[in-house]
């Protein structure tokens, strides 16, 4: 078992080099950018102005956190800030991204609304002068957004898969709740589940449903499934939402204890119910950090005319279990 886990570490870890490599069209994701680029001649500035920051729903609490992190770090460096949903509607975005140009602000911090109805939104912001930064969720072009600040869901995802895989000693039947279809994260965090999990013959995916990151849905859904079948043995969730769904519908039906359940991104929720035993594990992704990072790169674009960093960059996740679940704070490990 230890041994073919770790090849199967490998394959995620192959996984995830393709990935950033595909996506960042052969930028590193770690480098400083060139000083020879045309940003790094804009005549510097001084900090202040408006930062508008633009996520999905604050009902969610991992965007919240974001957002949250993102209007504290931009008060802190003297800007104002203001924090809106799109819910994620691609119209609903477009509206905020126009309210921001309108309004002046220096920078939208953005987690946005799909991979390729935002390239517009954001080719729009960048022509009025109104630079951008993604955080969490990439779109799928580049040089247009200033930056794209993303948890590395393909590493992370694979570490939630081996802990899964070795919960259930490599057999049985299992659920797979998949995110919404137009957000990238859903696919690669689903591809690297399956790198590690399609190694094991006697693991069997016994149904695969999309949930769309909601908690009630994947309640709904998991509800019915274990109704048609209740020898499932596990659940894995492409996020917390919707494996706190799964978990209410385990319990309903009378079964916690006896399916294991894992998700992704590390909500205070699911740490709970990690303390709890009635989930496995959870792969943390630093919000928190990523929204910090995003605002300092705003920061530092506004003053002197560069990011100091390549458009790309990829922050590791954490993988959140009953054995360090101690340390953890609001989307963040302490030491």
């Amino acid at each position: 078992m230890r041994r073919t886990l770790r090849n199967g570490a490998g394959l995620v870890a192959a996984l995830t080099a393709m990935v950033l490599v595909g996506c960042s069209n052969g930028t590193s994701t770690t480098a400083a950018e060139s000083p020879d680029t045309d940003e790094s001649q804009t005549a510097s500035g001084e900090a202040g102005g408006l930062i508008s920051v633009i996520t999905p729903s604050h009902a969610n609490p991992f965007f919240k956190a974001e957002a949250d992190a993102a209007v504290a770090k931009a008060e802190e460096l003297g800007y104002e800030a203001q924090a809106n949903s799109h819910d994620d509607d691609p119209n609903r975005q477009s509206q905020l991204i126009d309210s921001a140009i309108s309004n002046g602000a220096k920078a939208i911090i953005l987690d946005n609304a799909g991979a390729d109805v935002t390239i517009g939104a954001v080719q729009k912001a960048e022509d009025a002068g109104v630079p951008v930064f993604l955080i969490d969720r990439e779109i799928n072009q580049t040089g247009i957004a200033k930056s794209q600040i993303v948890a590395n869901n393909s590493q992370g995802a694979g570490l939630v898969a081996e802990a899964f895989v070795e919960a259930l000693e490599g057999k049985g039947k299992y659920i797979e709740l998949v995110g919404r279809e137009t957000d990238t994260n859903a696919q690669v965090r689903s591809d690297a589940f399956h790198a590690v999990l399609d190694q094991y013959p006697d693991l069997v995916q016994a149904a695969r449903e999309t949930a769309n990151w909601d908690q009630q849905e994947a309640f709904t859904k998991v509800e019915t499934l274990l109704q048609k079948d209740r020898d499932i043995q596990g659940i894995i969730a492409g996020n917390d939402t919707m494996a706190l769904g799964a978990v209410a519908a385990v319990d309903a039906a009378g079964l916690t204890g006896e399916v294991v359940i894992a998700g992704f991104d590390g909500s205070p929720d699911a740490v709970q119910a990690i303390k709890q035993g009635k989930m496995l594990a959870t792969g943390l992704q630093p919000a928190v950090r990523i929204a910090e990072m995003a605002v300092e790169q705003a920061d530092r674009y506004v003053r002197t005319g560069e990011t100091g960093a390549e458009e790309k960059q990829s922050i590791d996740c954490v993988l959140i279990t009953a054995e360090n679940a101690d340390r953890y704070t609001n989307f963040a490990m302490s030491e």
